[in-house]
């Protein structure tokens, strides 16, 4: 589980996260939603142990990051806003590397390379630079590199962004899949979509804050509109639509 408990963050004199509180539970996934500027990539950055939070804390599998933040960043898979990939190296070397920062080695290494390579249908790309992918593919390294230590917990930033559908299908997939073997999965998305078709919870983020919490038919019930996308507008920007999909303050 992923816990966040009233952490503040503040750059100069705006204030970015107040009083933060909410958790990821095994074996669900839980949506992030905001404005540009809510706070949200702050947020996951700071359970990712990239950045310090200013009061509060955060815990991963019940280690606190601030504390134990190596041991911490190894129960996590982190897919960021950025791949970070490096272009010289192959798939396969790129892996490697990373397999062995986590301390894989030997057959356990094998292992593991071998069945992000299947999982995630990197055969066509394997032994190929990455300098060059497309969307799709640098998507599915990155996940490949997140999971290749088979961390409980995995934090995803925007990760559909620019992907065709045959890489959001495999994308959804994988995380159905690791839900069902019990990681807490928390991803941030601007589409309503794929919000609705994944998430068991939903936390909206206005100016630092939850501004709801709930599945989506709960967010949906607590706003009093009948869609999510409608839902996220009320919640965090205060507009509800009306019948003429038209909108007015709330």
């Amino acid at each position: 589980m992923i816990r966040v408990e009233s952490v503040g963050k503040q750059f100069a004199s705006r204030s970015v996260l107040k009083n933060l509180s909410f958790s990821v539970p095994d074996g669900q996934i839980t949506a992030l939603l905001g404005a540009n500027g809510a706070g949200k990539t702050t947020c996951l950055r700071i359970i990712s142990g990239l950045l310090k939070a200013d009061s509060g804390k955060v815990s991963v599998g019940g280690l606190d990051v601030a504390r134990h933040r190596l041991a911490a960043r190894r129960q996590l898979g982190i897919v960021g806003d950025r791949e970070g990939l490096y272009e010289r190296l192959t798939v396969e070397e790129y892996l490697t590397f990373f397999a062995g920062a986590q301390g894989l080695a030997g057959e356990a290494l094998e292992r593991a390379l071998e069945s992000v390579r299947v999982e995630l249908e990197l055969d066509s790309v394997w032994n190929r630079r990455t300098k060059g992918f497309s969307q799709g593919e640098r998507m599915k390294v990155s996940l490949a590199r997140a999971l290749i230590h088979r961390p409980g917990h995995l934090i995803l930033d925007e990760p559909t962004r620019g992907l065709d559908v045959l890489a959001a299908r495999l994308l959804r997939k994988t995380l159905l899949q690791l839900r069902a073997q019990g990681t807490a999965i928390l991803f941030s998305s601007h589409v309503m979509a794929e919000v609705s078709e994944l998430s068991d919870s939903v936390l909206v983020m206005s100016e630092g804050v939850i501004v709801g919490h709930g599945a989506p038919e709960e967010l949906m019930h607590l706003s009093g509109t009948g869609s999510l996308e409608e839902s996220f507008v009320a919640l965090a920007y205060g507009i509800k639509g009306t019948s003429h999909g038209e909108g007015v303050l709330v």
